[in-house]
């Protein structure tokens, strides 16, 4: 059996102190949402906490499905490399990035270049993405859909060459039989990704790639919310599961901090898929267990 717990969206809080000239670009839209915003939403107490009850499952693998910053400030790309290292050593944590890692131009290879061995893993090529990391029979297959948009924009886009590659590793690795575990980080159902401003702007061609080749799972982040949806498979539906912001506030969030863990194991010929939902309440400061389903 095979342990892995996800999060996201962490928007490492609080914000570092910002410059006039660092602002003069998309930045300024993201500062003023911070403000006026977030910056009572997202609270570095919720993260800590939520993570120590996470950590105290060991979980083999956690999953980390991007936005670790939040204006892509050199300082906070620094803190994130920390934060990495406090979550765990690479073997056991992966991670992708988010539209927030690449929010303005040479954000994510800075990202890259600070904490990428937390985005690595076995490629078809010399591209970073998609990577896979193997945990016995579970494939954890990191896809990235960063990429720096306009201002008011959030969306995001995987590429036709690295969707290419999505397609060639799920078949070798379907064929193989793996538990395939997709990881992104804008959601890929229709109802969301076909948003012109905040949705995946290929992901009819990722959905069009998944129902070929297949997969078990796929994790995502971006909505802030918790949601439990479907993509279309070869021969059934695909579960698509979103989780809430890590580090969000209990008080006056629709979603506060929330992780999912899996318990993934292969009985006889069939794979099996729970999945726990954890996170705070809309009052209080607990940590409960607040969903216990099947998923696959």
């Amino acid at each position: 059996m095979i342990t892995l717990a996800h999060i996201s969206d962490v928007h490492l809080a609080p914000l570092p102190l910002v410059t006039p000239r660092e602002l003069a670009s998309k930045r300024l839209t993201g500062w003023l949402n911070w403000q006026f915003k977030r910056r009572g939403d997202m609270r570095p107490e919720t993260l800590t906490a939520l993570l120590d009850h996470l950590k105290a499952h060991d979980p083999d693998m956690t999953a980390v499905t991007g936005d670790m910053v939040n204006l892509a400030l050199d300082e906070e790309i620094t803190r994130a490399a920390s934060w990495f290292t406090g979550l765990g050593d690479p073997e056991k944590v992966c991670a992708i990035p988010g539209n927030h890692d690449a929010y303005v131009p040479g954000a994510l290879e800075k990202a890259i270049s600070a904490y990428g061995n937390y985005m690595r893993g076995e490629t078809l090529d010399n591209q970073p993405f998609p990577y896979v990391r193997r945990l016995g029979m579970v494939a954890m297959i990191g896809v990235s859909s960063a990429v720096t948009t306009p201002p008011f924009f959030a969306a995001g886009k995987v590429g036709a060459d690295q969707i290419e590659r999505l397609r060639k590793l799920l078949a070798l690795l379907g064929e193989a039989g793996y538990f395939r575990v997709v990881m992104i980080h804008h959601p890929p159902h229709a109802e969301f990704a076909d948003s012109r401003r905040l949705g995946l702007w290929d992901g009819s061609d990722f959905r069009a790639v998944l129902k070929q080749a297949g997969a078990e799972m796929i994790l995502h982040g971006h909505t802030h919310l918790s949601s439990i949806n479907a993509i279309p498979g070869p021969s059934q539906e695909i579960p698509v599961i979103g989780v809430a912001a890590a580090s969000a506030a209990p008080e006056g969030h629709d979603a506060p901090g929330r992780y999912n863990l899996f318990r993934i194991e292969k009985v006889g010929t069939e794979w099996t898929c729970a999945m726990r939902e954890y996170g705070y309440q809309r009052i209080g400061d607990e940590i409960a267990l607040r969903l216990q389903m099947r998923i696959y």
